[in-house]
């Protein structure tokens, strides 16, 4: 069975995001992630993996204004400099709470710049980004978004992610494997994971339709926990579902 983290942005959410550590440990997770850390300073966050013994396996570089709808920079000519500013911003964080890896959320390509334009800026700034993570050993992710979710979404399939990373061409950027929006835009999970799982850093679950947690859907996650072990995937699995009910009662997918 694969490891699972808890994504406290998703989970938990019955409390606030402070409570949700402790929530987390004692449901028996060992690991967690979450969208974004940047509300709490760094020693705050800290403090509470280390009174509860959890790990942080990933947050994301900062994404703009959430509230306001942006879903990531990173492809915006106009917001290089912040880009900038928030790598140097989640380095701060990675290093202070031990995080391995980050992901970059690639942004809805922004109206009136041309795709070419939005493209060779999201180019740029992964190059910059992968090369400032890898100064400090902290890995760089890039994550395929369903375009149901988030229209206009400038990244939303792994044959493209492949694309980027290689024109890329730093070998510090790996693909972060959503298998919900995987499933809503491709399918064939079993086989893109396989074939994909060198490029993979991360992999994160849901069901469809509703993003919910497993077995409220169509999405065979028994046979995907036991393909994952027999390919050999290593890593951490993000748990970042919409719980139906109260978290606790909807991990009962784990025994």
């Amino acid at each position: 069975m694969p490891r699972f983290a808890a994504n406290l942005t998703m989970l938990f959410n019955e409390v606030p995001f402070l409570e949700r550590f402790e929530r987390a440990a004692r449901a028996g997770l060992a690991a967690v992630e979450f969208l974004f850390p940047y509300e709490h300073e760094p020693e705050v966050i800290r403090e509470l993996l280390d009174q509860h013994g959890l790990q942080l396996v990933l947050h994301n570089l900062p994404a703009g204004d959430w509230a306001r709808g942006d879903r990531g920079i990173a492809c915006d000519p106009r917001r290089e400099d912040e880009f900038r500013d928030g790598v140097a911003r989640a380095i701060r964080y990675a290093l202070a709470l031990g995080v391995p890896q980050l992901n970059c959320l690639c942004g809805k390509t922004p109206a009136g710049t041309s795709a070419e334009l939005s493209h060779r800026t999201l180019v740029n700034n992964l190059r910059f980004a992968a090369r400032q993570l890898d100064e400090v050993g902290v890995k760089l992710l890039v994550e395929p978004i369903n375009t149901f979710d988030i229209p206009g979404f400038s990244l939303s399939t792994t044959a493209q992610a492949i694309a980027l990373i290689d024109e890329v061409a730093n070998p510090n950027l790996y693909l972060q494997f959503d298998i919900y929006h995987a499933q809503r835009m491709e399918g064939e999970l079993a086989n893109r994971l396989q074939q994909l799982l060198p490029r993979i850093a991360h992999v994160q679950l849901a069901d469809n339709p509703g993003r919910g947690e497993p077995g409220t859907g169509e999405i065979n996650y028994p046979f995907l926990f036991a393909h994952l072990d027999r390919i050999g995937y290593a890593g951490w699995v993000g748990c970042e579902y919409k719980p139906t009910r109260q978290t606790e009662l909807t991990l009962e997918w784990r025994a």
